[in-house]
């Protein structure tokens, strides 16, 4: 009988647990401001890459690229690609190569993104993980003026958006 009543018990609060997770969905107009309220503080501050810093290491090819615009229903969309970033005057600029797909049309919709980047660790770091970085809030350059001086010929697809926030990794 104590077995009966024990397992009606966990099962009781299985059920419970269950019914608490199906309501708790969080909505998709909560998740879009990941990117600034992900963290409240800067743990990772001493990390962060600025400037001129920033801009050499995004160059460098080495290390983890991500691009997160929002869909038209507010849903997240992120792109992990390599991206390049240029200084014209005191400004730093990213290019976007993406290709024909849904985070280009939010990128030309929305005219933002947010870009990450972080450096990958090296043994000289002796962090076992990615610390160094920044997460940088974009707005697409719409600029002729200033696209004609970051365009290349070759490759036309390519979007300018502005840094215009940098923040460390987390």
């Amino acid at each position: 009988m104590k077995k009966l009543l024990a397992l009606l018990l966990c099962m009781s609060v299985l059920f419970a647990c269950s019914a608490l997770a199906e309501s708790s969905e969080i909505p998709p107009a909560e998740i879009v401001d990941a990117g600034t309220s992900a963290s409240v503080s800067d743990f990772y501050g001493a990390f962060g890459l600025t400037g001129d810093d920033l801009m050499n290491a995004i160059n460098s090819n080495a290390g983890f690229y991500a691009v997160a615009t929002v869909n038209e229903d507010g849903t997240p969309n992120v792109a992990f690609f390599i991206y390049g970033c240029a200084k014209i005057e005191d400004k730093y600029y990213i290019s976007l190569g993406i290709s024909e797909n849904q985070s280009r049309q939010n990128v030309i919709r929305t005219g933002e993104a947010v870009a990450m980047y972080a450096a990958a660790p090296t043994a000289e770091s002796g962090m076992a993980y990615a610390v160094a970085g920044a997460r940088m809030t974009l707005k697409l350059v719409t600029d002729e003026a200033i696209i004609a001086q970051l365009a290349n010929p070759d490759y036309p697809f390519i979007l300018f958006a502005e840094i215009v926030s940098v923040r460390s990794l987390g």
